[in-house]
């Protein structure tokens, strides 16, 4: 839509822009008009009240980065029942084609119902698109290694590990940071070598990058490293 659009170039800052294309290069710089994460967020507010809001997140695909971040901020804001929730998510999901956009989408709507969320979870999971499962993934990383945390969770994520470098990223730090809050769980996963030796080696170098791991346990982890030929 031309007046969003329009909007979002007011809310520009092109150092930013400059800066967070280098982390996302799997989008075209021109894409990326660079406004900040929070300034996002409190545009979305507004838009939200808006009648557009219903209209922007039925025209997709968006071409904007921050079209996209926009999109998954408006979600939680126009669907406040949680099942409608995640099925705007659904159709929204195979249109995600990068890690910050995936990342930032996690509503904190998901406590609301746990139980449900991690049903869909088990569906990204199992997903063709990419940030489908990486999105599944970070789910479980935020909110399913405390109260909600089950053991079979690791194997799904395990089994979901694909050799796509994003879903490979988003596995190493779901696996470091079950080590973190679920560590007699998670350990077997490294001392039996169940990830692939990519997702084994960067799940340690993240878990020993953690202040909450104590000394020993880094010193024990580093000796678990494979060599990958």
């Amino acid at each position: 839509m031309e007046q969003i659009i329009k909007e979002l170039f007011e809310l520009q800052d092109k150092g930013h822009q400059a800066f967070h294309a280098k982390l996302i290069p799997n989008i075209s710089p021109e894409r990326i008009i660079g406004v900040r994460i929070p300034v996002l967020r409190k545009y979305a507010k507004e838009v939200g009240k808006r009648k557009e809001a219903g209209e922007f997140i039925k025209e997709l695909p968006h071409y904007y980065y921050e079209e996209n971040n926009l999109h998954g901020f408006l979600l939680p804001i126009l669907y406040e029942n949680l099942e409608e929730l995640l099925d705007q998510l659904d159709k929204f999901l195979p249109y995600v084609d990068n890690w910050a956009t995936c990342d930032t989408m996690p509503p904190k709507a998901f406590k609301k119902d746990l139980p449900l969320v991690y049903e869909r979870v088990k569906q990204w999971l199992r997903s063709q698109h990419i940030y489908a499962v990486r999105f599944g993934i970070v789910t479980l990383l935020g909110y399913f290694l405390d109260d909600a945390f089950e053991p079979e969770m690791l194997e799904l994520a395990a089994s979901a590990a694909s050799e796509d470098y994003y879903i490979k990223m988003a596995a190493a730090w779901y696996f470091s940071m079950a080590l973190v809050k679920q560590y007699d769980a998670a350990i077997p996963y490294i001392k039996e070598k169940k990830l692939t030796p990519w997702i084994h080696n960067k799940t340690i170098q993240k878990a020993i990058e953690s202040y909450c791991i104590p000394k020993e346990t880094k010193d024990y982890l580093r000796s678990l490293k494979v060599k990958i030929k």
